[in-house]
């Protein structure tokens, strides 16, 4: 009965004030929070136990070129040979140590030679001369 004392017979209690203060402190909590974000998914990929497949190894392919006067490069660059000498001595030793550096690799020595057409053409057959004498067995010829 003490309630009708102190509200009142008639009278109800308003809580429109006190609904009001508890959606003011929901939207302050709301507004002052930090949302804590879920790590995205990069999309890599971790590596693995296995072992890689093996790769095919590519042939060690060298271009042996012979110039209009001449002259004869191995990859660019020019053989320290006399030119009128009969017997290419540097490019054969040359040729040697390619062809035994590709064996080590387990590669083909391939040999493309590209000469000129006004090259003298004794000059390419020097160059055969000197596959043969490194023990290259894979040469072709190319056009300019």
């Amino acid at each position: 009965m003490q309630t009708k004392e102190i509200i009142g017979e008639g009278e109800k209690a308003n809580l429109t004030p006190m609904i009001d203060v508890v959606f003011l402190l929901l939207i302050f909590f709301m507004v002052t929070t930090t949302l804590i974000r879920e790590e995205a998914d990069l999309g890599i990929q971790l590596p693995t136990a296995t072992p890689p497949e093996p790769s095919e190894q590519l042939p060690s392919r060298h271009m042996v070129e012979v110039l209009p006067d001449g002259t004869i490069l191995l990859n660019g660059g020019p053989i320290s040979d006399d030119p009128n000498a009969m017997v290419l001595d540097g490019l054969i030793n040359t040729l040697s140590r390619l062809k035994a550096s590709s064996e080590r690799m387990g590669a083909e020595t391939i040999i493309v030679i590209q000469a000129d057409p006004i090259s003298p053409h004794f000059r390419s057959i020097l160059v055969l001369d000197a596959c043969a004498a490194a023990n290259i067995e894979f040469v072709s010829f190319s056009s300019m």
